[in-house]
Order: structure tokens, then sequence, then C-alpha cells
């Protein structure tokens, strides 16, 4: 609804971002908890947003009425029954996150809402499209070392397209942050790859005949806190949006 959107002058856009639901200490507590590491908070505001967080229990599609742009986060698998695949031994998904976060990228995707699908988010938007993943790089791409270990991020350089929304923002070519797991495989309606890697990984698709700013990566802008022209372009596309 439009009323909720109007912003006054230098107003900071409001930017959702999608959430993990899971066992969280705090204090002397432990328990259920929605949460989002602090670099995807701290990089929306630096890039000029007021980060809203997204909790995936009792938030509706409606919400985004009230927002000028969306993130969805990466974590967790994708469900691969979502697009007609047998489950992987290592992968590992969340029913409800992944409900909850495909019927954010739908409707965003309706309503012409700015979005920036990070990681799994960009694996969402591709299987919200009818599009496949690959559910485990490194039985793809053994040469390649996306996860130089458990909790520590690698390093991706890539290619992007000319005219993309992506090359852009950080030229013909430009290396981020990576903590590869799986990865985009058939694409879904629309989308169009922008950006890969030398052994061939999709590091970011686009939707050009959206009509609206739709970005995917498969790596993460938010860990770089000294590079955050994607996140400049994205809140900056979020605060002079129409709809």
């Amino acid at each position: 609804m439009a009323e909720f959107r109007d912003r006054l002058p230098g107003m900071r856009p409001l930017i959702g971002i999608t959430t993990y639901y899971q066992e969280a200490a705090w204090g002397v507590w432990k328990g259920p908890a929605a949460l989002v590491p602090g670099t995807y908070v701290e990089a929306v505001a630096a890039a000029g947003g007021v980060p809203v967080l997204l909790p995936p229990a009792a938030t509706g599609e409606h919400v985004l009425d009230r927002l000028d742009g969306l993130i969805t986060a990466g974590g967790t698998d994708v469900d691969p029954a979502l697009y007609g695949h047998e489950r992987h031994q290592l992968t590992v998904s969340q029913p409800q996150r992944d409900t909850h976060d495909l019927t954010l990228t739908r409707a965003a995707l309706n309503r012409g809402l700015p979005l920036l699908a990070i990681c799994r988010g960009a694996q969402i938007l591709n299987v919200a499209l009818g599009g496949t993943l690959i559910q485990h790089l490194p039985d793809v791409r053994p040469e390649a070392s996306y996860q130089p270990s458990p909790g520590v991020f690698g390093e991706v350089g890539f290619t992007t397209t000319a005219g993309s929304l992506i090359g852009s923002l950080l030229g013909p070519q430009a290396s981020a942050p990576c903590y590869h797991h799986q990865g985009i495989g058939e694409l879904g309606h629309g989308l169009v790859v922008t950006a890969t890697e030398p052994e061939g990984t999709i590091e970011a698709v686009e939707l050009p005949d959206a009509g609206s700013w739709v970005l995917g990566v498969q790596f993460h802008p938010e860990q770089n806190p000294l590079d955050l022209r994607l996140l400049r372009g994205f809140v900056a596309a979020a605060g002079s949006s129409e709809r």
C-alpha cells in the first residue's frame, strides 16, 4: 500500500532481510531464535539503508508493502523436493524457511520490489522461477576451493557480462568472499547468467525482463565491508523505486 511506503526527503529506505530461525544462545539463555549474521545488518546500514529483520514465522507477503527493498540472505540448503530432485547425503534444509523465503521472493518479483538475493537467496530465486540446484559443488568442481575450512570464507574471482547490473557496479572483473556448498544448476524462467568464475560456477543471475532491480549472487558481498558497491547500488535502487 503506497501510503505505508511514502518517505520524507532524506529518509533512508527500509530494507527487509530474511533470517534464520534456529537454536541460539544469548547471555545465560539458549533456545530457538530469529537471527542473521551482523555483517548483513552492518552492510545495509553502511550502504544507506535501514535493516528490517524478517523471521520465517508469521511474516506474510503483505510486509513487503511497507519495505523499499528485500535481501534474501544466505543459510541452509534448499529442499531438493522443491525442484524435483532426490536429496544428496550432505543436503540439510529447513522447510519453514524454504516456504517463507520462496513466498517473499515471489511476492517481491510480483510487486517489482528491488531484490538482492545472496547465496542461498540466489538459489531460492532460481528455484522460485522453476530452476534446479547443484546440491554439492565439490561433486562437479573438485578443483575449486570455496570453503578453505569450516566457518572460514574463501575468495572467488569472476567475470561479469557487459551491460548487466553487476557489471555496471563491479566492472568487467571482480572478486568477493564466498562459502559455496550448493550452486545454480538449470536456470529458472527469465534468468540470465551475468557473472561466472573460471571453473564455470555461476556467480550472478539477473532478471532483465522483470522491469525492476533483481540480482542474485552466489558469493557474499556483505562479508567485505571495504567493498559495498553492490549494497550501495541495491539500496540506491530501493530508495528511488516507484511501485
